[in-house]
């Protein structure tokens, strides 16, 4: 079938002011945890806006996937400086967290000051099973392109066993499925070719502007000399802020402690939040004595449910803790717990953005190049069942709230069930899902009352 003219060539050049305004809006509505942020990056930036080919962002995803940090983010980041060069990335990756920043200080806020609302809870109630449904949804998408063959689904559904039946730890499936993918690549190459080896990208969605041909651009070549100095500034904006904090609380200040445990879980993230959430409630909760368990479960809904990457709960944490310390006295408690809640986010961030602008130039370099390639396209498809386990993880605390043995909650999972229909049959944006949801939830939470008492709720 001929494609349409427009498909026929790439896309016209994007500005730095035109890139700026989009990461600014996916900043906004990068909903459904990493799963979901990266299926809406590869629908605006792969499919519709055709600014990257789908195996140029795979490849760019496989490095995201082997790195600490938030991948999604760290994918936007990626990106940007892979057009628009260094600010780029830095914009990219910046815009990708600061709403979600403002509107999580905005929301512990309330959350101190004014309590537990009704309302807030119903909306709440509403948004989990569609959040449970966009995860899903975005294991699908990725699944559909990713998985090309039977070896890779089998890498898929053995990495899903892994983890939910042997709870194994990520950083070793990781390190399995690329062994397994050299080994591939080595002995069947075209089963782990990026995309399939079907050109599928480029049939689909027509020339790109940063094509599977397209030469790497000349910042993106390395250089000793261009590693050098982000290593002399990564040290400069870690070792100053930190030096700062120390020199003004004393290294036992709780800002102080904040940005060196918040830098330690920073480089434990392997497998995104849910891998490191275990070691930042031992740290914030038992250790410290930052906030409560109950504040903790909390401030993982709240991070749930809000835009950017879900390890954004170290926001509330940092807010919570710099709150209830009264850091400034007790009649500064919103602008205490506001500077504790950017420290955090400050010292856990600061890392993925060193990573990328310090490696993508070593990853560009491998592109193409199946000797690198096909250890990346067997952690992608081990990435696939991770993906899945988090959905079944969402399903299970959403739709059994107290466990097996408690009651099936069956309005919850008739809107995870509406939410996944409308985005795989009517294909529908994440955002009106959630907001359909969020009203959904809202509406039953007022009119539960009357139901359970004319005994229509079971």
């Amino acid at each position: 079938m001929k494609q349409p003219d427009r498909l026929q060539t790439p896309p016209s050049p994007v500005t730095l002011g035109h890139a700026f305004w989009y990461w600014l809006k996916l900043g906004f509505i990068s909903f459904g945890g990493p799963a979901g942020q990266i299926a809406i990056m590869h629908q605006d930036l792969v499919e519709k806006k055709r600014w990257i080919s789908e195996q140029r962002y795979l490849h760019a995803l496989n490095y995201c996937m082997l790195l600490p940090g938030p991948e999604a983010q760290q994918l936007a980041i990626y990106i940007g400086w892979l057009m628009h060069r260094t600010w780029g990335g830095v914009i990219a990756g910046g815009l990708f967290v600061l709403p979600s920043l403002f509107i999580l200080i905005g929301l512990s806020w309330i959350y101190l000051a004014f309590g537990h609302l009704p309302s807030v809870a119903g909306v709440l109630y509403g948004i989990k099973p569609a959040v449970t449904a966009i995860v899903v949804f975005a294991a699908y998408r990725i699944g559909s392109r990713a998985l090309k063959n039977g070896l890779l689904w089998m890498m898929a559904g053995l990495a899903f066993l892994a983890i939910f039946v042997f709870d194994t730890p990520f950083p070793l499936i990781v390190f399995v499925a690329g062994s397994l993918g050299a080994i591939g690549g080595k002995y069947a190459p075209r089963r782990f070719v990026v995309g399939g080896g079907h050109g599928a990208a480029k049939h689909d969605y027509g020339p790109a502007l940063i094509d599977d041909d397209t030469p790497v651009p000349e910042h993106a070549k390395f250089s000793w000399r261009t590693l050098s100095k982000l290593i002399f500034v990564g040290l400069i904006l870690w070792g100053g802020a930190i030096g700062f904090l120390c020199a003004r609380y004393g290294w036992d200040g709780a800002l102080t402690q904040m940005g060196w445990f918040f830098t330690k879980a920073a480089l434990l993230t392997f497998g995104g939040a849910y891998a490191v959430l275990p070691y930042v409630y031992q740290g914030a909760v038992e250790h410290y004595h930052w906030l409560t368990a109950h504040q903790m479960i909390d401030g993982l809904a709240l991070g749930e449910t809000t835009p950017g990457p879900l390890i954004m709960v170290v926001t509330f944490v940092g807010f919570v803790a710099g709150w209830t310390k009264t850091l400034f006295g007790p009649d500064q408690l919103f602008l205490a717990g506001a500077t504790a809640a950017f420290v955090v986010t400050y010292f856990t961030f600061l890392p993925s953005f060193l990573f990328i602008l310090a490696g993508g130039p070593l990853v560009e370099s491998t592109h193409g190049n199946l000797k690198f390639t096909a250890p990346l396209t067997g952690i992608t498809a081990a990435v696939v069942g991770v993906i899945l386990n988090l959905a079944a993880f969402f399903a299970y605390h959403v739709f059994w709230p107290h466990g097996f043995t408690g009651r099936f909650d069956a309005m919850g999972a008739l809107i995870g069930l509406s939410a996944l229909l409308a985005l795989l049959r009517y294909k529908t944006g994440v955002i009106p899902v959630i907001a359909v949801c969020g009203a959904a939830g809202f509406l039953f939470t007022f009119i539960k009352p009357w139901l359970e008492q004319v005994g229509v709720l079971l």
